[in-house]
């Protein structure tokens, strides 16, 4: 799975989650030719991401290109169950990328618009947001 090498801090603070707030970089397709794009907010995992990414690679095997336009790196952290309160935050649990709508998730070129839309659809079920296909203009 996808998590940083190094960290500047060990433990993250979770942030405000705030409504309608869209995304002001990340929002063009600059790689490839297709793309998909998030339409909702929510924090994805890296385990989320490396599904897709499986999803995405099955249609990528007879020629083209991908790439992955997040990285994990807001560290979430959890205590152990039955623990009772107080004694500090817990340890690290897993990494998330906090997306916001518009941006744009995952990119491919090299095959075609037909493939490229299945393979982003199945791609986007993969994840706990919703998402559309984008072509680059």
């Amino acid at each position: 799975m996808l998590a940083p090498k190094k960290l500047k801090h060990r433990k993250h603070q979770k942030g405000r989650r705030t409504e309608r707030l869209f995304e002001s970089r990340g929002t063009n397709i600059d790689f490839g030719t297709f793309g998909l794009k998030a339409t909702s907010e929510k924090w994805i995992t890296s385990n989320q991401i490396e599904a897709c990414r499986r999803v995405i690679i099955r249609y990528l095997r007879k020629g083209g290109k991908m790439w992955i336009r997040i990285f994990p790196a807001k560290v979430v952290t959890k205590k152990g169950q039955e623990v009772p309160m107080g004694g500090g935050k817990g340890s690290l649990d897993h990494y998330v990328f906090p997306v916001r709508p518009g941006r744009i998730l995952f990119e491919i070129e090299g095959i075609s618009e037909a493939d490229a839309r299945e393979a982003l659809r199945k791609a986007g079920d993969k994840l706990p947001l919703k998402t559309k296909f984008v072509k680059k203009q």
